[in-house]
């Protein structure tokens, strides 16, 4: 039985600048909202805004205020890239759409997610995201290093051949990964042109391609739910189980924070 709207737990879904019909917009790509909803989570669009909006320390009190009335938040994939100067490294020339309003606020609310222990899904930009904040580092164009697979969107007609599975990945065997899915290897999309170079030490390293880039990680020691993939599970996860349990785990630790966070509200 699908739950209630009061019931459902509220995800907070990071929003990417962009333009639309001539005007600035934030926008959040439907499949990530669509994906969340069926697995009984209400999806809220949360708005990035300017630096010049907010000082350090009012973006740090704006984070604690609206992570504290989630029940998890999910970084999505985009077209855009982490900027090379949060990682201190010199632009490649492939790497040409950044959104540094995107950057400002998702590094900033991984600290506090954790600090929380809200539960967080990193996707594609979400994944390097959190590589990123936790003090990693990326490769700006994978296809570019020798003895690297092309990990780019493979050409197709529609959208259905863009997200089919185009590589394995090996997962860790006792991971957290490995926790929520049976298996060794499986099949995932592939739509990436970035990827992790250093690994943060706050990470640990879920599931690599068979050209050895980790694809999946989680967040060592989180209190909660705290794992990102590098492909898209978002896109028809019933369909493949795999993306299924991705969801089904998140969505669980989302309804646990619920629970917890009701109690806590309700002792006052």
């Amino acid at each position: 039985m699908q739950a209630t709207h009061s019931s459902r737990p509220l995800v907070g879904v990071i929003a990417c600048c962009r333009e639309v019909e001539g005007h600035p917009a934030q926008i959040v790509t439907d499949k990530f909202l669509q994906a969340l909803y069926h697995y009984d989570v209400t999806p809220v669009i949360l708005p990035v805004l300017a630096a010049d909006m907010l000082t350090p320390d009012q973006r740090a009190e704006q984070a604690i205020a609206l992570l504290g009335s989630l029940d998890g938040l999910m970084l999505t994939g985009s077209y855009t890239n982490v900027a090379p100067n949060r990682y201190g490294a010199e632009r490649a020339p492939e790497n040409t759409r950044d959104d540094a309003r995107r950057d400002e606020a998702a590094l900033c609310w991984v600290h506090e997610a954790l600090r929380q222990a809200l539960p967080l899904f990193g996707i594609c930009r979400g994944f390097q995201e959190m590589n990123v904040a936790l003090g990693g580092t990326l490769h700006q164009a994978v296809q570019t290093l020798p003895g690297m697979l092309d990990h780019r969107e493979p050409p197709a007609d529609d959208m259905a051949g863009h997200y089919a599975p185009s590589h394995t990945v090996k997962i860790r065997a006792n991971g957290a990964l490995a926790a929520l899915y049976r298996g060794e290897h499986v099949e995932v999309n592939s739509l990436h042109q970035q990827g992790i170079d250093q690994l943060a030490s706050g990470l640990e390293a879920e599931a690599w391609a068979p050209d050895g880039l980790v694809e999946a990680v989680s967040v060592r020691g989180a209190a909660a739910f705290a794992l990102a993939v590098q492909w898209h599970p978002e896109w028809r996860p019933k369909e493949h189980p795999f993306y299924d349990a991705l969801f089904q785990g998140f969505a669980t630790a989302c309804r646990q924070h619920r629970t917890q966070r009701a109690a806590q509200l309700a002792a006052g």
